[in-house]
């Protein structure tokens, strides 16, 4: 069990607005260099240089050295998820009030590596509805039906197994109905991605945390997971 001083310090790292902001940023699963995340942030490189060591010092942040560049990303799935538990939590005890971030962020958007908004939790059902996915121990597991369903849509299932975890659920923020992440999840968005059945919507304006998660469904997508899922656009 987590220490009431460890769970402290973690807490601390997450209370800063600037880091906030560059944890929400990464939240898109893109591995983003200083300079971008100070942007994100809205402060100067040398204080976003110090926010970052203390990030990656307490384990929620990786760093990737490339070339002249390092880039940053969210250390874990875990990570992540705690990311999103978070933001559920802090819409249910917040005051009552219009949803502040824009349809287009709660109809669907990248958590990290997978799918989430009302798109992420739909596929969750059409997935579990149609039984290509079965409960399993700590998560989901793929049925026969679904392994051919899933390798027909264009899913490296081969991938997916890779992860730690295959399969298993990610509480939606927004809609307080759990989607799917794991590998599958992942390799789901980004089949969806590479296949143009989404695309990631353009932000509104520079600097804006939750813009490179925001993403928006094509009439093939649209087509494409109606007939393999039932979803609906």
């Amino acid at each position: 069990m987590t220490s009431p001083a460890a769970f402290a310090a973690t807490a601390v790292l997450l209370a800063d607005p600037a880091r906030a902001a560059m944890l929400t940023a990464l939240l898109s699963g893109e591995a983003l260099t200083a300079s971008e995340l100070a942007r994100v942030a809205g402060i100067g490189a040398p204080a976003a240089s110090a926010h970052l060591g203390r990030l990656v010092k307490g384990g929620l942040i990786a760093v990737h050295p490339q070339g002249r560049h390092r880039y940053h990303r969210l250390a874990s799935e875990e990570v992540a998820a705690m990311l999103e538990t978070l933001g559920g939590l802090t819409e249910a005890v917040s005051p009552a009030r219009r949803w502040p971030h824009g349809e287009a962020f709660r109809t669907a958007r990248l958590c990290y590596d997978h799918l989430a908004g009302r798109l992420g939790v739909a596929l969750h059902a059409g997935l579990t509805g149609q039984s290509w996915i079965v409960p399993t121990a700590g998560g989901w597991v793929a049925t026969e039906a679904g392994e051919v369903g899933l390798t027909a849509m264009g899913v490296d299932l081969a991938a997916a197994r890779t992860a730690r975890r295959f399969a298993c659920d990610c509480m939606d923020w927004s809609e307080r109905r759990a989607h799917l992440a794991g590998g599958l999840g992942r390799e789901i968005a980004a089949c969806c991605l590479r296949r143009h059945w989404l695309t990631r919507i353009p932000a509104e304006r520079e600097g804006d945390p939750l813009a490179r998660r925001r993403l928006r469904m094509t009439p093939e997508g649209a087509r494409r997971l109606g007939e393999a899922l039932g979803i609906a656009a």
